[in-house]
């Protein structure tokens, strides 16, 4: 006979007033009060009574609305997440080398690192490049660049990830472009342009343009992409780097949703439904260390998720409904001291990141606290993969810690303060709007800097910083080089491609470029791409269009 939620907690009452004040006299806790990573209490043992505000239908099963328990009803019991390690130095045939290198170690997924001036639409003669070019990402700048990264790749058969932000449109295009003059069905292609642009001004400060003609960029890729690559990710929402920029894990969540919205009320306003879109929508999160509480995060991610798609925005699809998302182990975390147990930390958060029912995944190089990795380390965190793909057997059993008391009751409680801060978003303006005021910024740094006196006191461990100190020296560690020839290699390649452009052809591209961009109703990816065909380089358009609609600058916020 199952018991009733009254006597459970009648038990649990009698259990705290009689064992546990026991024990309490024999061996006092550690702390008074427990919490998670990101400030959520923590009780001692949870019961059934803990699951009584979560619907079972909450919980559901896999492949089945609100997907809690994963998008797919098989998941990995029919084949792993995607192992794509991320990799960009030097020129396209540097970074084409390292590809190869992962590819025959078992990647089955590219993913691309740019250097600071792609990203930020400078090309690599300009003198805002020097010292930067192909350092610590890939420097692309035409068409040739994009030929030479993928070279002997066949794109059909493998997914790419192009992880840019403000001139992403730009870096698509080429892709686009590559694709067609190797005779590729644009339907048959798949991968992800990261593209999301709001998480830059809320974090990662790596903008050009104000926010308006930036969000109507994203809006073209999506709707672009939409109607010509029926299987590609036309954008990334990203969580990671709010993470990165030190907010808490349920900042991370529901700030990133919260861009959600934004981009989907963007695209609905051209009249395209959010059924004819919303299914290739993609997120990229971060595995921090606290375990239970990423795998309850990503499980709320994706309830939460599903009930916006399907009750805000009226999406009938379940493809419409099911949140994918890539995960990367969290580089803040790694350290210079005893920087060999960054091993373990990876491999912990990267299980968690599968428990947690990831699509594709990225595991940190041991190396990373100190430069670009190594091969060596990025051997070893693809094995870690590997090792808890084929030998752990946790991908047999779809969300194994479901059912859970103490998962369950995080998931719902994640879910509950995600549409709490959701509401007050709305309430104050939307994310646009609260960007623009600092809003989300004061929140994250708030987080921060609590998080680095934490660090500083001791009262968050990190084990080799501020716990388990000891006089030991590293090994010595051998850091990826630069190629100190990699900015005069590039800079010739631009320059030639720069010289056989036809004038006459350039000038009216680009004049077709002003005229689109001034007229919102129109998408910019198609003269894009015919720019990119032309020989136009990055900074080509990025400069043009910098006539029409300027630069961002940020206020700053204390």
């Amino acid at each position: 006979m199952n018991k009733t939620i009254e006597q459970i907690r009648a038990e649990e009452k009698d259990w705290e007033a009689n064992e546990v004040a026991q024990f309490l006299k024999k061996q006092a806790e550690r702390k008074k009060e427990f919490f998670t990573l990101g400030d959520i209490p923590v009780k001692r043992t949870y019961t059934a009574a803990d699951l009584e505000n979560t619907p079972v239908e909450d919980i559901g099963l896999p492949g089945r609305y609100p997907f809690t328990r994963g998008p797919y009803p098989t998941m990995y019991r029919s084949r792993p997440w995607t192992m794509r390690q991320i990799a960009g130095f030097g020129t396209g045939e540097d970074t084409n080398v390292r590809f190869k290198f992962l590819i025959a170690q078992g990647q089955t997924g590219i993913s691309t690192d740019f250097d600071m001036p792609t990203l930020m639409g400078y090309d690599s003669d300009h003198p805002m490049s020097e010292g930067e070019v192909g350092r610590e990402g890939v420097a692309i700048d035409t068409l040739a660049d994009m030929e030479a990264l993928l070279d002997g790749i066949d794109l059909e058969k493998i997914s790419v990830s192009l992880t840019i932000n403000p001139t992403a449109w730009i870096l698509l295009a080429m892709y686009i472009v590559l694709a067609e003059k190797r005779g590729y069905d644009l339907n048959k292609l798949s991968g992800t342009v990261q593209a999301d642009i709001l998480k830059e001004y809320m974090a990662q400060k790596e903008y050009i343009y104000p926010v308006a003609p930036s969000v109507r960029i994203v809006r073209d890729i999506i709707t672009h992409c939409a109607k010509t690559m029926k299987r590609y990710n036309p954008i990334n929402i990203s969580g990671y780097h709010i993470s990165e920029a030190g907010s808490s894990p349920l900042h991370e969540a529901a700030f990133t949703l919260a861009n959600l919205i934004a981009y989907v009320e963007e695209v609905t306003k051209t009249g395209m439904h959010v059924d004819e879109f919303a299914p290739r929508l993609a997120f990229f999160f971060v595995c921090q260390a606290d375990f239970f509480e990423e795998i309850a995060k990503f499980r709320a991610l994706r309830r939460c998720y599903a009930k916006i798609m399907k009750e805000r925005f009226g999406a009938k699809n379940p493809e419409s409904m099911r949140l994918r998302f890539h995960c990367q182990t969290a580089a803040a975390s790694l350290t210079k001291p005893q920087y060999m147990i960054n091993v373990v930390r990876t491999g912990m958060q990267a299980l968690a990141a599968v428990l947690g029912g990831c699509q594709s995944l990225h595991t940190n190089g041991y190396d990373e606290a100190f430069a670009i990795p190594t091969e060596d380390a990025m051997r070893m965190a693809l094995r870690t993969q590997q090792i808890i793909a084929e030998e752990t057997n946790v991908t047999q059993v779809i969300d194994p810690l479901g059912g859970s008391y103490f998962v369950e009751s995080l998931t719902t409680e994640y879910e509950n303060r995600i549409f709490e801060i959701i509401k007050e978003i709305d309430e104050r303006g939307g994310a646009i709007k609260l960007m623009e005021e600092g809003w989300f910024q004061k929140h994250i740094a708030d987080f921060a800097y609590e998080t680095a006196l934490r660090k500083q006191s001791g009262e968050k461990p990190v084990i080799g910083v501020n716990r388990f100190v000891d006089g030991t020296p590293d090994p010595e560690i051998h850091t990826h080089p630069y190629d100190k020839t990699t900015a005069e290699r590039q800079i010739a390649r631009t320059k030639r491609v720069r010289a056989g452009q036809d004038p006459k052809v350039m000038a009216a591209l680009l004049e077709k470029l002003k005229a689109v961009a001034k007229d919102e109703s129109q998408n910019i990816m198609p003269v894009t791409i015919e720019l990119v065909r032309a020989g136009a380089t990055m900074g080509d358009l990025v400069e043009t269009l910098r006539t029409i609609w300027g630069t961002y600058r940020e206020t700053p916020v204390y």
